[in-house]
């Protein structure tokens, strides 16, 4: 038989990151910026729809490796710019396509 796992045994990795401060949409003007002020992205309102997608399709092919390997300072950048780029994107596309076959019967 196997034993829960307790949720607050294993924090997510915003609890975890002393780098996120959860509010990755404090300056949206002049891009991410990290503990040293250095701009880390492009803003994403500023990108276009092709780059947008782009980003997110690097930053999710990376993903499992950044969280699995990554420093903490890596995994807190690439926490922070995928927030910032999903939001964009619900932004742009609020009534976005839902494929029906992902939806849970109720």
């Amino acid at each position: 038989m196997t034993g829960s796992v307790r949720r607050d045994e294993y924090p997510s990795p915003e609890q975890r990151m002393p780098e996120w401060d959860g509010d990755h949409l404090h300056d949206r003007a002049s891009g991410t910026a990290d503990s040293d002020g250095e701009v880390l992205g492009i803003d994403p309102a500023e990108l276009g729809d092709a780059d947008l997608i782009r980003e997110l399709r690097s930053l999710h092919r990376t993903r499992l490796d950044t969280l699995r390997h990554a420093a903490d300072a890596a995994l807190a950048t690439h926490l922070r710019r995928t927030a910032e780029l999903e939001t964009e994107y619900l932004a742009r596309r609020p009534g976005r396509e839902v494929d029906p076959s992902r939806l849970r019967e109720a």
